[in-house]
C-alpha cells in the first residue's frame, strides 16, 4: 500500500474551555479554596453533566470515534486487507474502544444506544463497501467483521466494572460512591433511570436468579 498513515490522538476542544455554567456560582470548601459550580465539564475527554445523564458523553465519544475512524480509512476500507483478521480487529481496538471509553459508568438511555449503533453501522457499511440500498442485515455485516453489537458490548463493560467494584473493601471510596443515596426531595415527574438500575437489569438478563 502506497503512502504513510499518520495516526494522531484526538484533542477534545472542550478541554480547552471545560467550564459551562450560566450562574458562575462558587462554593467555599475551606482552606481558602473555592470550587466553581458548573452545569457541564470535560474530564479526560469525557463530558460530565449536572443532569446525571450520558447525552453529552455519548455525543463527545461518537465525535472522537469518527475522528479516529477517518484517520484509519485507508486501512479500514482497503480491499487487500482481511475483513475479520485486520479490519474488524483494528476497528475494535482503535475506533470502538475510543467511542465507548468510560461507557462502564454511563446511565445510558435507549436513545443513547441507538445513536451509538447508528454511528458504528455507518462505519461498518463503509468498511464492508456496502450501501443502504443493498439492504443487507446489520447482523450479517457485523459477522463479516467479527464484532459484537453495541448493546452487548455496553452490557459487558458495565458488568465488568460492577464486579470489579464489588470486590473492593467496604470502606473503599468507589464502593461507597456506588452505594451512596442522595438525600433531599426529588424533582417532579418520573425519575431518571440510574446506573444501578441498569446494572440490575443486566444481571437479571444474564442470570434471572441474580438480585
Amino acid at each position: 500500500m502506497n503512502g504513510t498513515i499518520r495516526y494522531r490522538s484526538f484533542t477534545c476542544s472542550c478541554c480547552l474551555n471545560p467550564v459551562t455554567s450560566a450562574g458562575r456560582i462558587s462554593v467555599d470548601i475551606g482552606a481558602s479554596a473555592k470550587l466553581e459550580l458548573v452545569d457541564k465539564f470535560c474530564y479526560l475527554g469525557d463530558r460530565l453533566s449536572v443532569d446525571g445523564d450520558a447525552d453529552a458523553a455519548v455525543e463527545a465519544r461518537i465525535r472522537i470515534g469518527w475522528n479516529n475512524f477517518r484517520q484509519l480509512v485507508p486501512l479500514l476500507t482497503n480491499k487487500d486487507v482481511s475483513l475479520i483478521i485486520m479490519r474488524g480487529r483494528l476497528h475494535s481496538s482503535c475506533v470502538r474502544s475510543s467511542m465507548l471509553h468510560g461507557s462502564q459508568t454511563w446511565p445510558v438511555r435507549k436513545e443513547n444506544v441507538v445513536a451509538l449503533q447508528r454511528a458504528e453501522m455507518r462505519m461498518v457499511r463503509w468498511m464492508c463497501c456496502i450501501k443502504l440500498k443493498d439492504r443487507l442485515p446489520s447482523k450479517e455485516l457485523r459477522e463479516r467483521l467479527g464484532i459484537d453489537d453495541i448493546p452487548l458490548v455496553l452490557q459487558q463493560n458495565r458488568l465488568r466494572w460492577y464486579w470489579y467494584v464489588l470486590r473492593k473493601e467496604d470502606d473503599d471510596w468507589m464502593k461507597k460512591c456506588m452505594e451512596y443515596e442522595v438525600e433531599g426531595p426529588r424533582p417532579r415527574g418520573r425519575p431518571k433511570r440510574t446506573w444501578r438500575e441498569i446494572v440490575r437489569e443486566d444481571c437479571q438478563a444474564r442470570n434471572p436468579s441474580v438480585l
